[in-house]
């Protein structure tokens, strides 16, 4: 018997929740990193551009294929794309939407988890008197359990990695209304406060050390950040940079935004809702996520030093500049806390979407309990993020951070865009996007999405994977002894992906089954 689907309790839940699936640790770690690296304000032009024609075209792809196969009962990409496309390989298709999720989910929560341990290390000052970022940096690292410097054993970590699974599996298993939407109305609010509180923090630090370094200012940190360097506007790396960043920041070519959309009832406006949403994570991403770790980096470290962090990685930034800079401030334990605390509540809200694809589609196609699909998708993930875990050391996470994380969502993406917009068709996409919408989308976008965002995706893949697949496929510049995790992180992806189409096959297989014995 099919159960009665749910749907979102209120409207700014709905946008609240959408907006913390966007949200993530990618709006304040991996964008001030990226645009400092790709020049600066200059690095905002082919950002904006991306955000145009390529993220605001896919989110309303997503929202409208989401909220379509939701009236045919279907919470991820399988079903969906098999109601658009009445052809056999369709569901199979859409298993890259559920890959991509359930992969990401995996590493995703034990990044996650080090934003609670780290908020709590902070508060209690246990790295205090730690003051160089060599140390800190060690510190972080023996954390992870790449050395026993400062912590015994990997099992502080877990711990933390334990409570934020238990967090993420007891709001799904409440549902849509009661659990992920009732964390959304209270997790972004407070991730919106504790980041202007934050901001406000950094533009009233002024000059840290007046006397010895009066070059160190905010302001010119603000300058590092967003003055531009259009020299750089020519290489494809930066344009590879910043439509990389879209997705990242939007969490499109997932499958998560269309999960979400299919709980819709189907006069919902969607046209609008996609809007505020992408605006909401945009303000988060530029406007917040832009003021605080770089700018507060140069007041205290120069231009120079923040650099080579920036270089180094947005974790570097993060967990090794910012708890440098916590000690020096008054409440500086406080402060700290508020800023990992803000990171953990951005990566919640979006994980608990990342599950969601996997757990829609054991409900709708096997016939499980909400909570029995969340118990099966929570095992699972639990045994496979103990890989991510003891293996991290080896690059077993950056290895499915490539794959899974970066190069896939661009071939979902793909995916959702040809199949929206030239087999379902561009007209009845179009008729379904406003249905029930508040506002006109300008007639220009009917363009957009059928022809620049498909061509836009495919010179996007295809200069990707000439930079960077290749060479990551080859494994060049990989240390040997890593060589053997790496392969395994691929076959443990290759068994994920297996799994996920057989099951798909033998859904479709009973319920082919099931209309029969109907009949």
């Amino acid at each position: 018997m099919a159960q009665k689907r749910e749907v979102w309790g209120t409207k700014i839940g709905l946008v609240l929740a959408m907006a913390g699936n966007a949200i993530g640790l990618g709006n304040f770690l991996r964008f001030p990193v990226q645009a400092a690296q790709n020049g600066g304000g200059a690095f905002m032009i082919p950002y904006i551009i991306s955000f145009i024609l390529l993220g605001i075209p896919v989110m309303w792809i997503e929202w409208t294929i989401g909220r379509h196969g939701g009236k045919y009962n279907h919470g991820s990409l399988p079903g969906m794309f098999d109601v658009m496309w009445k052809n056999k390989l369709a569901k199979y298709f859409g298993m890259l939407g559920l890959f991509t999720s359930s992969i990401i989910l995996i590493y995703y929560t034990y990044l996650e988890s080090w934003s609670l341990g780290f908020s709590f290390l902070t508060l209690f000052k246990d790295y205090y008197g730690l003051q160089d970022l060599s140390h800190m940096s060690h510190y972080l690292q023996s954390y992870q359990g790449m050395n026993n410097q400062y912590f015994g054993s990997i099992w502080y970590a877990y711990g933390f990695l334990l409570v934020t699974f238990f967090l993420n599996f007891y709001f799904l298993r409440k549902g849509i209304s009661k659990g992920i939407e009732k964390l959304a109305l209270f997790g972004v609010p407070l991730l919106l406060l504790f980041g202007i509180i934050l901001v406000i923090r950094v533009i009233t630090l002024g000059t840290p050390d007046p006397i010895n370094h009066p070059e160190q200012t905010v302001m010119n940190g603000f300058a590092y950040l967003w003055n531009p360097d259009f020299s750089k506007l020519g290489s494809a790396r930066v344009w590879l940079a910043a439509a990389g960043q879209i997705f990242f920041t939007l969490s499109i070519g997932m499958g998560t935004l269309s999960a979400y959309a299919s709980y819709l009832k189907e006069k919902d406006d969607i046209a609008l809702g996609g809007l505020a949403t992408g605006s909401l994570n945009e303000f988060t991403e530029v406007i917040l996520g832009g003021s605080i770790a770089i700018p507060i980096a140069v007041a205290f470290f120069g231009v120079g030093t923040t650099q080579e962090i920036a270089n180094g990685g947005a974790f570097n930034l993060g967990f090794v500049s910012m708890p440098i800079i916590f000690q020096q401030l008054p409440i500086g334990n406080f402060i700290g806390f508020l800023w990992f605390f803000l990171l953990f509540i951005a990566g919640i809200t979006s994980s608990v979407a990342m599950a969601l694809p996997v757990i829609s589609f054991l409900q709708e196609q096997f016939d499980l309990t909400r909570e029995k699909a969340t118990t099966v998708v929570g095992i699972i993930a639990f045994i496979a993020i103990n890989f991510v875990v003891f293996f991290f050391k080896y690059g077993f996470l950056d290895e499915l951070d490539y794959w899974s994380g970066t190069f896939a969502l661009v071939i979902v993406a793909l995916l959702e865009v040809i199949i929206f917009a030239w087999i379902f068709g561009i007209k009845k996409g179009w008729q379904e996007l406003h249905n029930g919408a508040k506002i006109n989308i300008p007639k220009s976008y009917y363009y957009i999405i059928k022809y620049i965002t498909p061509m836009f995706l495919i010179i996007l893949l295809v200069v990707w994977t000439i930079q960077d697949a290749f060479p990551t496929l080859l494994m060049e510049g990989k240390e040997a002894e890593n060589i053997p995790y790496l392969w395994g992180a691929r076959i443990f992806m290759v068994l994920i992906a297996i799994a996920l189409t057989i099951m798909i096959r033998k859904a479709w297989k009973r319920n082919y089954l099931r209309k029969n014995e109907v009949k």
